[in-house]
């Protein structure tokens, strides 16, 4: 194969439809248009215009309300918990952070936190670090001897950080600047 026998698939290309070419293109003198009228002409925009009755947009009632300030949550419910430990993606020794739940796959984007819901069956004594959680599903962790908490797990970054010691003092004096 060479450059130049290079060719896209049959029937994957299609030739620009050119409009007002005379009367055997098929395409000619309206140009597909039709007669006369408001659509025949270019510039037109009337998709929602109903010839003067009252559009559908205005007959029906506004009804309800979005909150701009509403918190979405990413959700996470007990038997995927348990189907990803099953599986061996989680631990069930070590705390389960976030971190622990994205790379479990059970949350692929953080949103405006996670939140654990009661659906199946905590079998486990877990540790889990979420932002939210129902009320029966931390009933059902703690039933099985594990806890929840609503504080962020310290990651490895944030551990690292705090471990390192603060710069010594070398005991000289910080020079004035009264000049």
């Amino acid at each position: 194969m060479k450059l130049n026998q290079l060719a896209p698939a049959p029937g994957s290309r299609h030739a620009r439809k050119r409009v007002g070419r005379g009367i055997g293109s098929g395409l000619g003198k309206t140009a597909g248009r039709g007669h006369k009228g408001q659509k025949s002409r270019s510039g037109v925009s009337v998709t929602t215009f109903e010839g003067g009755q009252m559009p559908v947009y205005r007959r029906l009632p506004k009804r309800g309300f979005k909150n701009p300030f509403r918190k979405v949550h990413a959700i996470v419910n007990l038997d995927r918990l348990e189907k990803a430990i099953e599986a061996g993606r989680l631990d069930p020794g070590a705390p389960i952070g976030i971190e622990a739940l994205e790379a479990a796959g059970l949350v692929s984007k953080r949103l405006d936190g996670v939140r654990l819901l009661a659906r199946g069956k905590a079998e486990r004594a877990l540790t889990i670090h979420v932002d939210s959680a129902s009320k029966a599903a931390v009933a059902a962790i703690e039933a099985a001897g594990g806890r929840v908490s609503f504080e962020p797990l310290e990651t490895p970054a944030s551990t690292v950080a705090a471990s390192r010691p603060e710069p010594a003092d070398t005991g000289e004096a910080a020079p004035d600047s009264d000049d």
